[in-house]
């Protein structure tokens, strides 16, 4: 017999010898992890799971599957749950960076800063905020977490926006001189007509894909000025006079 071997049979053992030395995959998972995921340092790692989520739940809402999730991210459920333990913690943590981490703690400086007319404050706050908060992704994971009934949605809302609303008013009363009522559900009920109208405009513009027509900065305009013009007559209606 041929002392090298019947053909074919050195490269079959050489394959074997390879296979087995190998603990990972090309693009250096190991053999069989999903998509043959990359090891990446836990931060990193860490940080694109949230990046995928934020966008997995906003198109599917927050009843979307771990499963489907770690698919996306190219990793095992189980992995997943090393970053994450509960699906609790996950949704969290997409709270604080996509929700509450959307919105600018300067906004809060600048529409208190009396050297400039109101009216000029509430244009750049809302044109702002309309450009880096209410965005799609933003949107649909608000309502999302409204529907699911999860504490999102009221947390944002107690933890920022009854904030905004009250200083809205305080700094137009400021500047008109008028005297506002002390109940402060009246006063953010009276700030809503204008920030529930710029919110709405977004929801149109974003999920219903209407109100396209105009530009942001135009109908920013047109709502604030409604909203100053019939100021004096909305706290006087509210407090009876």
């Amino acid at each position: 017999m041929n002392k090298k071997g019947r053909p074919g049979e050195n490269v079959r053992a050489k394959l074997k010898m390879s296979e087995g030395s190998s603990k990972t995959n090309a693009t250096g998972g190991k053999p069989g992890s999903p998509q043959g995921a990359v090891r990446m340092p836990f931060n990193e790692r860490r940080a694109q799971i949230l990046d995928v989520a934020s966008e997995f739940f906003a198109e599917n809402g927050l009843a979307g599957q771990t499963r489907q999730l770690a698919e996306k991210c190219g990793i095992s459920q189980r992995l997943l749950y090393r970053f994450f333990p509960t699906k609790e913690d996950l949704l969290k943590e997409v709270y604080d960076q996509e929700i509450l981490g959307a919105f600018k703690a300067v906004w809060f400086v600048e529409l208190q800063d009396r050297t400039r007319p109101v009216s000029e404050r509430l244009d750049a706050f809302y044109r702002d905020y309309l450009r880096s908060t209410l965005t799609r992704k933003w949107l649909r994971l608000f309502l999302y977490a409204s529907l699911a009934e999860a504490k999102m949605a009221p947390d944002y809302i107690s933890a920022i926006v009854m904030q905004l609303l009250e200083t809205v008013m305080r700094e137009v009363a400021h500047e008109r001189g008028v005297d506002l009522p002390e109940d402060p559900a009246l006063l953010r009920e009276m700030a809503w007509t204008l920030h529930g109208a710029i919110s709405h405009y977004a929801i149109r513009r974003h999920i219903y894909q209407s109100s396209l027509s105009l530009s942001e900065d135009q109908v920013v305009s047109m709502h604030v000025r409604v909203f100053l013009a019939g100021f004096e007559d909305m706290v006087k209606m509210c407090v009876g006079r």
